[in-house]
């Protein structure tokens, strides 16, 4: 647009619009222009106020934001008034021009859209170039997504994050674009059944192979990398169901030494609990489901870390998909303004009902982090925080005593997950090993008396009299 000269307090119209109501807004949320709208069913002039040397520069240079509104040629002829079908205002009416950028907002807005658009070729190419800041397609970005990766960076101190729609797309999506093909890898023994499952039906398809260590075997560790070309290292920790820890300190100086990334999923710890790039880790990943999510109302997963390794894997996700939804991201961030309070509650209540029952005739064995006969508990004081809401412990009995015990309590669902304000039991045997059968199972280590507990919020006392309850009927 030629504009005339103008300077501050001076008026011009720049376009010509049909409206609906009046109104006065910031455009952009920027105190310098104040925008002033005569909105009415028929053309009315758009006219803008200068109020600062700056706009009156940036209108010479034609570089005036308007919300995606182009500035008009308003020499006579240019354009004709003429008022839209009642079609068309169902698809554009109060959109095109009133949509508000909206800064000042105290949560964030729910960008609840699958494609951004241009306002001409021009712009659409100084974005391919980088010149231009926005979003392109869904599947690439959004901008209530990117608030929740930068929060989950800020909490885990990482340069970037991705997240995708679950923890499985997200540890599976990480494998695939990180370790190459007749890459190798090293995982433990205790690890999620379906992360165990890819590693060992899906990488060997890609000529991947792996070695599987106990958690504290660093002299397995060593002669794993010297053997084979190992691209990674990943671990659980704390794992799933037993609760082990890995030494992050001196698994990532033993891995880095021979050229290979380190790993950690730390959804059982969460950031309140464990910071593994810290102490050493090139990535975390988390099933953001769990405690970050802390509602069992989403499904979600993150990876967290080095800039140029996240990279690396959002170019693997934007061919994969798995995609976040955003609404699921803005349920995310909701989630996570309360994670250090309800972790820290979470943290006390599991490690008092641990500490019970350890005392509790009907109960053989507890795994639990934060007790003194755990094998791991000089690890965990270490590297953590505090040891999570989640104890796992063994009945005294068989696989129908413990069925029993499941049976028999009233407060927590029977349910997998873990991580949210309702508590959570389940017998690993039953819900996720059944298909299995018993040597298998023992090959894996489950055994048919394991209870998994995910602690809620309740009271903790009130958690232990139905524990307590159920468990008497062993007696």
């Amino acid at each position: 647009m030629q504009a005339t000269a103008w300077g501050p307090g001076d008026v011009q119209v720049l376009g010509y619009r049909g409206y609906k109501e009046r109104h006065v807004f910031r455009v952009a949320s920027s105190p310098q222009y104040q925008f002033q709208r005569a909105y009415s069913w028929h053309s009315r002039p758009v006219k803008v106020r200068a109020i600062s040397e700056e706009l009156v520069q940036r209108l010479h240079d034609g570089n005036i934001p308007l919300n995606g509104a182009e500035l008009l040629d308003l020499t006579p002829g240019a354009r004709e008034a003429r008022d839209p079908c009642i079609d068309t205002n169902c698809v554009h009416g109060g959109e095109r021009q009133g949509r508000p950028r909206v800064d000042d907002s105290l949560t964030t807005p729910i960008v609840q859209t699958s494609t951004f658009t241009f306002r001409n070729t021009a712009e659409l190419i100084a974005y391919q170039e980088g010149r231009y800041g926005s979003y392109e397609y869904g599947r690439y970005g959004n901008p209530t997504t990117r608030v929740c990766e930068e929060k989950i960076s800020e909490l885990e101190r990482g340069e970037a994050c991705l997240l995708s729609s679950s923890g499985m797309n997200t540890a599976t999506t990480m494998l695939m674009a990180l370790v190459p093909k007749g890459g190798h890898i090293i995982t433990t023994t205790d690890c999620y059944r379906r992360t165990r499952q890819f590693i060992q039906t899906v990488l060997p398809k890609m000529d991947i192979g792996a070695t599987v260590i106990n958690p504290t075997d660093m002299v397995g560790l060593e002669a794993a990398l010297r053997k084979h070309p190992v691209s990674l290292f990943f671990s659980e920790s704390p794992t799933n169901p037993f609760l082990r820890c890995v030494d992050v300190t001196t698994i990532s100086r033993l891995c880095h030494a021979h050229g290979a990334l380190v790993c950690i999923d730390s959804t059982f710890a969460t950031p309140i609990n464990q910071r593994a790039l810290d102490l050493g880790a090139d990535l975390v990943i988390h099933s953001a489901t769990k405690y970050m999510g802390g509602h069992n109302d989403v499904l979600a997963g993150a990876i967290v870390g080095n800039a140029d390794l996240v990279g690396t894997v959002r170019a693997m996700h934007n061919v994969l998909g798995g995609t976040i939804d955003p609404h699921v991201a803005w349920l995310l961030l909701r989630g996570m303004k309360t994670l250090g309070l309800r972790v820290e509650r979470q943290n006390r209540t599991a490690m008092e009902i641990a500490r019970r029952l350890e005392e509790h005739p009907c109960v053989r064995r507890v795994h639990y982090p934060g007790l003194r006969s755990h094998p791991d508990h000089a690890i965990a004081v270490q590297q953590m925080n505090g040891f999570g809401g989640v104890v796992s412990f063994e009945v005294d009995g068989d696989l129908w005593d413990t069925a029993r015990v499941i049976d028999g309590v009233r407060l927590p669902y029977i349910a997998p997950s873990l991580g949210g304000v309702e508590s959570l039991i389940e017998q690993p045997t039953v819900i996720s090993y059944w298909d299995q059968g018993p040597e298998k199972r023992a090959e894996y280590g489950i055994v048919d008396n394991l209870v998994r507990f995910s602690c809620g919020i309740e009271s903790m006392e009130d958690i232990w009299a139905d524990l307590c309850q159920s468990l008497d009927q062993l007696r």
